[in-house]
């Protein structure tokens, strides 16, 4: 695990390096279903959700002045009876992964969320993806449904498994 590693609340700085992040997962993986990388203008746009609901949160991992990786709780729907359950963003720095970033990062954000008044954190993961799973599991998520065949990128069908976790 990296030793010099700050976790803090993101900040508009930081757009930049969570962009480069996730616009890496959107090129190369099928963990997120997007298609085309993000500009900085749609990234403004999705990080203003931080600051409307205390419940929505999004914190930084960093290391030596770089962002190392990010996770944060956002809506889940739309609906005013939804408000209490939010979905889970984690992404971890291309090179940084195994280093024990995204549990740190879970650790601080879900007893986060919990105080602000979520009620449940629920988090749709891309199967196969072993290193996710066994992360979420460890922090109590359970599997409570599987969409079949519901995403298509790199020319194939990806199932997406949903968890839940009680805050």
């Amino acid at each position: 695990m990296t030793s010099d590693l700050i976790l803090r609340r993101a900040e508009e700085r930081d757009l930049v390096a969570i962009n480069d992040i996730y616009n890496h997962y959107i090129e190369k993986t099928s963990i997120t279903f997007d298609l085309t990388p993000w500009d900085m203008d749609q990234r403004r746009t999705w990080f203003a959700q931080f600051s409307a609901d205390p419940r929505h949160i999004l914190l930084v991992a960093e290391a030596s002045a770089t962002v190392k990786g990010y996770a944060g709780t956002m809506e889940f729907r739309k609906k005013k009876a939804y408000q209490t359950s939010v979905e889970t963003t984690i992404y971890v720095a291309p090179g940084a992964e195994g280093q024990g970033i995204g549990s740190r990062l879970y650790q601080e954000l879900l007893p986060l969320a919990a105080a602000a008044g979520a009620h449940r954190a629920l988090a749709g993961i891309t199967l196969p993806n072993d290193n996710s799973l066994k992360m979420h599991e460890k922090f109590g998520f359970r599997l409570v449904g599987t969409f079949s065949e519901v995403g298509f990128k790199f020319d194939r069908y990806w199932d997406v498994g949903w968890y839940e976790l009680a805050l």
